[in-house]
């Protein structure tokens, strides 16, 4: 399985091997080793400290973080997380290769479990009540890791309790579109258990979807079709494959927000102001348990009513129904149902952020944040711990440079270990409350272009970079406070599997074994992402202009407008000019390239220090001039005009895409088309802004 580890240094998808940087000021605690003697105003980036760093990055070192990591069960605020938290100070505050410090932030914060005395069950009733079938309650032990006391049972986190029962129908993967496909084929939903799979939509959306249409319990489970390229039997599966074995459950939150439920935009401390739990929003509606495929194969394949379309279809072997109930000559009666007992509770309990900090020499009050969360829902081998240990393997090596006197960045570093980030991003979004190679021989950039590329009106063949989601701890970053942002990661070869995410994730099969035998053997993947990212984190550290280029995103306004111009016809229709978002654009292109060239003009010079200041400031502050709170008041944590959700078709400003596709879904009526002219001045502004930001401060 050597192909796993093929492409590199992929940004902005969260896949394996995961750690986000951002950066940003920070107030560093006075307490931190003070500047070294030798800093200057005019210190660069030391291509031979950089090169340093690449060559002492092990493979190794990695390898043995990870196996510590992963050994035992670690879901946030349990003994092992805890003593997680005591092994990242200890590796940060350690004599010879430490930081400056090292400090925890707890915070109270509500999470969901499954109760241990009344265990969640999915059973198939006949008409008296008599259990003819239960579903599993646990993952088969197959390798001595899934059955140990600490594993948690398989459960939907925040899923409400209740005892749902009634016929079973199938409804693919829970999408509205596949809710109005099971209306329009006539098939009662009104008290029913439906069975969605996996994909297509988040897994809370699920049951708000289903809830819409009266459905009274819902079932999850992953296909083989999308995890395993079809393949399903125990001898194909782990520990025999990289593939889920028939047992496996993907855990998860099925919280529609991000952050802490009972402090929405406020640090979840003692003191903080709470909602009621039974007021507050996101939840589920509806009870949801996930079950493992093999299961889902006794229950669907035993399904009656009419065939399922066939992009319904999956890998069970055997044909798709839709249901309701069961169907003729199957091995449950017809009018057999389906009990599903919930029995989550809700619980506050303390969570920690361990921060560790690299005091900068020059510029100490401007930081670079580069973290990565510490929980999971079982071992989390692969998801979150891979991060981790690299993580840990490159603050040994920068802090070994430190306390040897050889090295000191010119702006500060904080590496971040974030809690509870199963459960809804909480420990990053708390945070940012509080702080308002592979086989093939090809180098990272190399397999990068290779397999990811997109054509440039600039640059020509690029690597491409994706958007940041809010699949991990950078979104509230980037979609709250507006700070630049990345994810890197190290994936798969995508053209040689289907599956939607590596197919262990968030089951008791992630494993450290599951890594070392299937994912990446000798530890090569993750040294290139520790290099990759240390040469990240030094480059945005230590370079005396920040390495980031405004006219990026030039390029993006570019293509955002081309598609907006699809909408021109019918905006002017309904009185919609069109004309201030293209000399919007145009003057944000005007701006960055004249902020290019004053940035090479000081670079072949000697630049003041307060110069170089002022222009790292526009580069550090341009991000959060495309924040607006009040751009979508329905999304709670999204103010980034230009990365929020986009529910609309035309691929352009979310807001305005959005608006729009709900404008013409109501026809003419006016205040949609209020609402789409709104938003299309919130864009206007924001580039202006944006614009203005980049302009000298002389032209102020």
């Amino acid at each position: 399985m050597q192909w796993v580890k093929v492409l590199g240094g992929v940004v902005g998808a969260a896949a394996l091997l995961g750690l986000g940087i951002i950066v940003g000021h920070f107030a560093i605690p006075k307490g931190a080793d003070s500047p070294a003697p030798s800093a200057s105003a005019s210190q660069d980036l030391d291509l031979k400290i950089l090169e340093t760093v690449m060559e002492q990055l092990d493979a190794n070192r990695i390898r043995e973080n990870l196996r510590e990591l992963s050994k035992e069960p670690h879901l946030a605020t349990s003994p092992r997380d805890e003593a997680l938290v005591q092994l990242l100070l200890q590796r940060w505050q350690d004599p010879e290769s430490g930081l400056d410090s090292a400090r925890t932030t707890e915070y109270e914060v509500l999470l969901s479990f499954p109760s241990g005395e009344q265990p969640n069950r999915v059973d198939v009733v006949n008409s008296t009540g008599a259990v003819l079938f239960s579903c599993r309650q646990s993952e088969e032990n197959v390798t001595g890791e899934q059955g140990g006391p600490n594993v948690v049972p398989p459960y939907a986190a925040y899923a409400p309790p209740g005892t749902p029962q009634g016929p079973l129908v199938y409804a693919n993967q829970g999408s509205e579109q596949d809710f109005k496909e099971l209306q329009k084929e006539a098939v009662k939903l009104q008290d029913s258990i439906v069975l969605t799979r996996y994909g297509g939509v988040g897994r809370g959306a699920k049951a708000v979807n289903a809830a819409k249409y009266g459905v009274a319990g819902v079932l999850v489970y992953t296909d083989p079709k999308d995890i395993n390229d079809g393949k399903s039997l125990p001898n194909e599966t782990f520990p025999h494959s990289w593939c889920l074995p028939p047992s496996g459950v993907e855990r998860g939150s099925y919280f529609e927000y991000f952050g802490d439920p009972l402090t929405p935009y406020l640090p979840a401390t003692p003191s903080s102001f709470r909602l009621n739990s039974d007021n507050a929003s996101g939840f589920p509606p509806i009870p949801i348990q996930p079950i493992g495929f093999e299961d889902a194969r006794v229950l669907l394949c035993n399904l009656g009513g009419k065939l399922a379309p066939a992009d319904w279809q999956g890998g069970l072997g055997c044909d798709y129904n839709l249901g309701p109930g069961f169907r003729l000559n199957g091995i449950f009666p017809e009018d057999s149902q389906v009990n599903v007992s919930v029995h989550n509770r809700l619980e506050l309990r303390n969570s920690s952020n361990v921060l560790g900090i690299i005091r900068g020499a020059v510029e100490p009050d401007r930081y670079v944040l580069y973290g990565n969360h510490r929980d999971s829902w079982v071992h989390g081998a692969v998801d979150p711990s891979t991060g981790t240990a690299v993580l840990l393997e490159l603050s040994r090596v920068l802090g070994t440079l430190l306390k040897k006197g050889t090295w000191r960045p010119r702006r500060s570093i904080v590496f971040a270990s974030w809690g509870a980030e199963e459960f809804g991003l909480i420990g990053s979004t708390e945070f940012t409350e509080i702080s308002a190679p592979g086989s093939s021989g090809l180098s990272i950039y190399g397999n990068w272009i290779r397999y990811y590329n997109r054509s440039s009106s600039v640059y020509g063949l690029v690597p491409s970079v994706g958007t940041l989601g809010a699949g991990s701890d950078y979104a509230p970053f980037i979609h709250f406070l507006g700070i630049s942002s990345m994810d890197i990661a190290y994936t798969y070869d995508r053209s040689k599997t289907s599956a939607r995410i590596y197919p262990t994730y968030h089951t008791a099969f992630d494993t450290f074994d599951y890594v070392d035998k299937f994912l990446d053997p000798g530890f090569s993947s993750h040294q290139a992402v520790a290099r990759t990212a240390g040469s990240v984190l030094l480059r945005l550290s230590d370079s005396l202009f920040l390495p980031l280029n405004v006219s990026d995103y030039s390029e993006t306004l570019r293509s955002f407008l081309q598609a907006a111009e699809n909408l021109r016809d019918l905006l002017e229709q309904h009185n919609i000019s069109f004309g201030p978002l293209v000399t919007a654009v145009e003057k944000f292109e005007g701006a960055a390239t004249s902020f290019n060239q004053r940035i090479a003009t000081l670079r072949e010079g000697t630049p003041d220090p307060l110069q170089v200041r002022m222009i790292n400031d526009q580069l550090m502050l341009l991000e959060r001039t495309f924040l607006n709170s009040q751009a979508f008041p329905e999304e709670r944590y999204y103010n980034h005009v230009l990365w929020a959700p986009r529910t609309g078709s035309v691929a352009t400003f979310p807001g305005l895409s959005n608006a729009y596709s709900q404008a013409e879904n109501t026809g003419h009526e006016p205040a949609a088309w209020a609402e789409v002219q709104r938003q299309l001045s919130i864009v206007v502004a924001a580039l202006e802004g944006a614009a203005a930001t980049l302009r000298p401060v002389a032209d102020l």
